[in-house]
């Protein structure tokens, strides 16, 4: 809930300063982004706006208020393979993902390591402010198929090979 504070607080002050309109839409979506665990495409926001929220708004609302989180850095985009996802990430700057090339399936990781070695980067007049990485693989249940998947193959291979050398 602190959180949800802050980045209100985020927002407001933002909105106020450029005098902009601080319309319930841009709260609302701001609120289902910070209820979301994880990541989420633009369907699945819209979805929870009305489902969670009973709070229906047009996909060009969705896109301009994450576009302006994105720009506050509330939001970050990921481009997983073929699908757009995005997550919330006020106070989460640096973190990895694991992400299967077969089913698409990702998972955030969390590695003291990774971080350290970023975190002790020596970089020439830059300032880092966080990091994001991809790791790309196979997952666990992609593997249990592929291995199911070569069995069968091996066996019907071998069957084959015996009925013709049968056949002889």
């Amino acid at each position: 809930e602190d959180v949800k504070k802050t980045v209100k607080n985020i927002l407001t002050n933002y909105l106020e300063l450029n005098r902009l309109r601080k319309t319930p839409e841009r709260f609302t979506v701001l609120d289902a982004v910070y209820s979301t665990g994880g990541h989420f495409t633009i369907e699945e926001l819209g979805d929870k706006l009305v489902n969670d929220y009973s709070f229906p708004v047009s996909r060009a609302t969705l896109y301009n208020a994450l576009k302006l989180f994105i720009e506050l850095r509330l939001v970050v985009r990921h481009r997983f393979q073929s699908v757009t996802k995005y997550e919330a990430c006020y106070d989460n700057d640096s973190h990895s993902h694991q992400i299967c090339t077969m089913c698409g399936k990702v998972t955030e990781v969390k590695s003291p390591e990774i971080s350290d070695a970023i975190s002790n980067l020596h970089t020439k007049r830059f300032r880092k402010d966080g990091f994001t990485l991809y790791v790309y693989g196979i997952c666990s249940s992609c593997q249990a198929k592929l291995t199911r998947m070569s069995s069968k193959k091996e066996k019907t291979n071998t069957k084959k090979k015996r009925n013709s050398d049968e056949s002889r």
